[in-house]
């Protein structure tokens, strides 16, 4: 899977970018340059479980990406995202031309088949949708390369990745769009597109953060393939325990005094990564996460406590979630 995340508070944007390849077994892409990699050896815990509450299945790869994209920011507690048809056109692009050329990769090479845009802005003008560069914008791209057809599970898998999630959990993001095309054996190519365009959406409260797994959230996935996203967020391990999150607005500084998970009765915390922009690049400064370095325990609650600053402002958060 590949993630690209690029805003403006003024004129001059930055980009995030990340991919998610060979989910669920079957070859994959490389990130940034198309060349082809291997699938995990490993044998990750497929992430998906249908919940109750959670939208029906279309059958239709591009549209149940999306809804499910959405299912899951309503449960964080963001603003749910129009769909826009040009940026569906720019989504859909993109999809197609990874089919064409057999690789996952958010750049695109003019001459080869499909091309539509070397970059994500590129393709945006393509389709037509047009960034207003003198007002404070956002955009960004999530990409994934799967052996299956399943819209929902796709985008499960993209959340799971952390560096996408904090691409798809952007609370100022106003609107997106979605394309998929299916290869040979059914290796589906799936593309989500987002942006806010002219101004900011509405975000969050100054100072306030959201959580994921949510607060009492239950049938949470044990573990993570960390080899299946690029750049890898624990380059010297594989499957890991499930990714937690925190995430602030796109230009707010999210400061770490302390951020842990423990089991539900247990004497110490777990053993697990901090990602923070203070260490890790891909990480934005508005954002970050824990990742335990062990697969976490079936059918346990689990509680995460996090305390830190937004822009100076203290932040206390203390919730739980239980695994499946």
């Amino acid at each position: 899977m590949i993630a690209s995340f690029q805003h403006s508070k003024s004129l001059i944007p930055a980009l995030l970018l990340a991919a998610l390849l060979a989910a669920c077994g079957g070859g994959g892409g490389g990130g940034g340059n198309g060349n082809t990699t291997p699938a995990s050896t490993a044998t990750p815990e497929p992430q998906l479980v249908q919940e109750a509450g959670a939208p029906a299945m279309s059958g239709n790869i591009a549209t149940d990406g999306y809804n499910w994209i959405n299912y899951r920011r309503g449960q964080v507690g963001l603003a749910a995202l129009g769909r826009n048809s040009l940026i569906d056109l720019a989504a859909q692009g993109h999809s197609d031309y990874l089919k064409a050329n057999s690789t996952v990769s958010h750049e695109q090479v003019a001459g080869k088949p499909g091309f539509t845009g070397a970059t994500l802005a590129d393709r945006f003008l393509k389709a037509g949708y047009i960034l207003n560069r003198a007002n404070s914008y956002a955009y960004g791209e999530v990409i994934a390369g799967a052996a299956n057809n399943s819209g929902f599970y796709l985008a499960e898998e993209l959340i799971t990745a952390i560096y996408h999630r904090f691409a798809i959990f952007e609370p100022v993001f106003k609107e997106a769009g979605t394309g998929a095309a299916t290869g040979n054996g059914g290796y589906a190519y799936f593309t989500a597109d987002f942006a806010a365009n002219n101004g900011y959406g509405p975000g969050l409260a100054a100072g306030q953060v959201v959580t994921y797994p949510v607060s009492n959230q239950t049938k949470v996935a044990t573990s993570f393939s960390s080899n299946n996203e690029e750049p890898d967020p624990v380059p010297n391990q594989d499957v890991v325990g499930y990714p937690i999150s925190v995430h602030a607005n796109i230009n707010d500084v999210l400061a770490i005094t302390s951020f842990t998970v423990r089991q539900r009765g247990a004497a110490s915390d777990l053993t697990a990564l901090l990602l923070q922009r203070a260490t890790d690049a891909q990480t934005p400064l508005s954002a970050a996460a824990i990742i335990p370095l062990a697969p976490l325990a079936a059918n346990t609650t689990y509680d995460v406590s996090f305390n830190g600053r937004v822009n100076g402002t203290a932040v206390t958060r203390s919730w739980s979630f239980t695994t499946r």
